[in-house]
């Protein structure tokens, strides 16, 4: 959940936004174009952090530049989740009331021994449904359960409906690695713009969020 003392600030311009937040755990920066190419530039402290986070960026064609310092020497819980929180937000400012857009969007990734299965829906109704299970505790010198904070922070902030699946595979790193993978895809699909909805919500409420 989002912690007090939370100091928040976005700027919207375009299908572009920067977003900053402060608490006294993490100071954390994001900006994102929603109709990039796939520029990266990621600094968290985290190594795998950064390379999943670069992963989402290059298979999206969304660019991200993000910088975030956190309380690594006590563990790299808070960093983790509040760089979910923070891109998350980005990417619904950028949406804007997110009209035009495909909403949905689905990918089936596999690497290797491993296929995952991840939906979305652009819903501004957060949920995740997380099956997904990582034999091993630590990738690194990360705990290998605070992928599903992540990803709990990012649906959250985003207004997203997020299902994330690992239907089989063996080795930890191809299992989490998917899953970010099969993030970027479903989210590419999802946010592009559908020139046949003519700039129209896609809802038959002409609003995204509360009730079906």
């Amino acid at each position: 959940m989002p912690k007090a003392n939370v100091a928040s600030r976005a700027k919207t311009v375009g299908r572009t936004a920067t977003v900053e937040r402060t608490t006294r755990e993490t100071r954390i920066a994001a900006t994102i174009n929603l109709d990039g190419t796939g520029q990266y530039q990621v600094s968290t402290g985290i190594g795998f952090l950064d390379h999943m986070i670069e992963q989402i960026s290059r298979h999206s064609l969304i660019d991200i530049a993000l910088q975030a310092k956190g309380d690594l020497h006590i563990d790299f819980h808070h960093t983790t989740e509040d760089t979910g929180y923070v891109i998350g937000e980005a990417v619904s400012k950028a949406l804007g009331d997110r009209a035009g857009i495909a909403r949905w969007g689905e990918a089936l990734v596999p690497m290797d021994e491993t296929l995952t299965r991840v939906a979305l829906d652009c819903s501004n109704r957060p949920y995740l449904i997380w099956r997904v299970n990582v034999p091993k505790p630590k990738l690194g010198e990360m705990d290998t359960e605070l992928f599903k904070e992540w990803f709990q922070a990012f649906a959250q902030s985003a207004g997203m409906t997020l299902h994330v699946e690992n239907l089989y595979g063996e080795n930890s790193h191809h299992i989490v690695e998917s899953c970010y993978k099969g993030l970027a895809r479903a989210l590419r699909m999802a946010v592009a713009i559908d020139p046949r909805r003519g700039g129209a919500v896609p809802s038959t409420k002409g609003v995204l969020g509360g009730s079906l």
